[in-house]
C-alpha cells in the first residue's frame, strides 16, 4: 500500500491529516465524504496506517512492523465494522465491534481505530450507539466514517466529527495517472477524464473496461445520429443500450461529454477546447441548430433519467423519455 505522497489531488486533506499527525492534535472521530470512486476509503486506509506508524512523522514510512502489517492486512488495531445485512448497518453490530471492543485498550500500537464504511447505512438506533462512544471515547480511539451521503447521519453525530469532503481532481491530473500508470492512450485518457467529472475511481474503471472501445463507438454513433433518427429507430437504440445496464450511468456521462463540446463550441468556437476535436464537423453542425437553453434542456433530461433508474423507473422507459427530450431539443 501507498502513503499520502503517492496520492494524486486531494491536496488540502493530505495536509490537514498530515499537520493533525505531526502536531498530536487528532481528533477522536472523522468523516471522510465523498461518492464511491472518490477515494475516501483509499484515504481512510492511509490515514490509519500513519496513525499506527512507528516514525511518527506525519506519514506511514512503509518499513516499520505497524506499516508492514498493514500492508499485509494484519494490523491489530485497526478494525473494519462488517454488517452481514446489505442494506443496513444494526446497532448490534456497532455494539459489538465497537462499543464492546473499545474499552480494550490497543494490542500494539498507540491507537485503536475503526473504520466504518457505508456510514450512511447505519440504523438512527446504531448511530445513537455510536454517538455515546464518540462522545466520550478513550484516548487512544479513532473512529473513520465513510459515507456517500454525510446527510443521512444524524446531526449529533457529525458536529461531533471532523468532515473531509472529497473534491473533484483536475481531468489533467487524471489524464496524466491513467497514462502512466495504466499505459492508456492520451485519447482514451482523455476522455475517461473528462466523463469521470474529477472522480479518479470512475475513470480507472472506465478506461480499464474491456467494453470501452465497443461501448464508446455505440454512444458516439447514437450522439451524433439520434437527432435524424425515427422513434422506432430510437427505442432499437435503447435496445442496444440494455447490454450495458451495468455501465448505463457512465454510457450517460460519456453522452454528457458530447453536449458539453457542443455548448463549449457555441461559447467559445475553439476546437482546441474540445475532448472530441476529431469530430468539429458534427459538433459544429450541432451546435448551429441548438440553443442553449435546448442543450441545457438535454443535460438536465440526462441527469433525471439518473434519477429515474436509481429509483428503480423501467429501464427502458427512462432511456427512451431522455432519447426523445434529447431528439427534440
Amino acid at each position: 500500500m501507498a502513503s499520502f505522497k503517492d496520492v494524486i489531488g486531494h491536496e488540502q486533506i493530505i495536509a490537514h491529516l498530515s499537520n493533525s499527525l505531526k502536531n498530536n492534535k487528532v481528533s477522536h472521530a472523522y468523516i471522510f465524504s465523498g461518492e464511491d470512486g472518490t477515494g475516501k476509503n483509499m484515504l481512510a486506509k492511509l490515514f490509519a496506517k500513519a496513525l499506527q506508524c512507528e516514525a511518527g512523522y506525519g506519514d506511514s514510512c512503509g518499513m516499520c512492523h505497524s506499516c508492514k502489517q498493514v500492508d499485509s492486512g494484519n494490523q491489530p488495531d485497526i478494525r473494519w465494522v462488517t454488517h452481514e445485512k446489505p442494506a443496513s448497518i444494526g446497532v448490534d453490530d456497532i455494539r459489538m465491534q465497537v462499543n464492546n471492543d473499545i474499552a480494550i485498550k490497543p494490542y500494539s500500537s498507540k491507537y485503536k481505530i475503526y473504520i466504518i464504511d457505508e456510514a450512511e447505512k447505519m440504523t438512527p438506533q446504531a448511530q445513537n450507539a455510536l454517538l455515546k462512544t464518540i462522545e466520550e471515547p478513550p484516548s487512544y480511539a479513532v473512529i473513520l466514517l465513510l459515507t456517500n451521503n454525510a446527510q443521512l447521519l444524524l446531526p449529533t453525530i457529525s458536529s461531533r466529527c471532523v468532515t473531509l469532503n472529497m473534491k473533484a481532481i483536475a481531468p489533467d491530473k487524471i489524464q496524466s495517472y491513467l497514462m502512466n500508470n495504466y499505459e492508456i492512450p492520451d485519447y482514451k485518457a482523455k476522455i475517461c477524464a473528462s466523463f469521470a467529472q474529477g472522480n479518479m475511481g470512475k475513470a480507472i474503471k472506465m478506461a480499464t473496461s474491456p467494453d470501452f472501445n465497443e461501448m464508446h463507438e455505440r454512444v458516439l454513433n447514437l450522439v451524433k445520429n439520434v437527432d435524424d433518427m425515427d422513434v422506432y429507430v430510437v427505442v432499437d437504440a435503447v435496445k442496444k443500450l440494455s447490454e450495458y445496464k451495468a455501465e448505463i450511468y457512465d454510457i450517460i456521462d460519456m453522452m454528457m461529454v458530447w453536449y458539453r463540446d457542443i455548448i463549449m463550441l457555441k461559447l467559445t468556437n475553439d476546437p482546441n477546447l474540445l475532448i472530441y476535436p476529431e469530430e468539429y464537423n458534427a459538433l459544429l453542425r450541432r451546435a448551429s441548430k441548438s440553443t442553449f437553453e435546448g442543450l441545457d434542456t438535454i443535460i438536465q433530461a440526462m441527469e433525471k433519467c439518473k434519477v429515474r433508474l436509481r429509483a428503480n423507473v423501467n429501464f427502458d422507459t427512462a432511456l427512451e423519455m431522455m432519447l426523445l427530450t434529447i431528439k427534440e431539443n
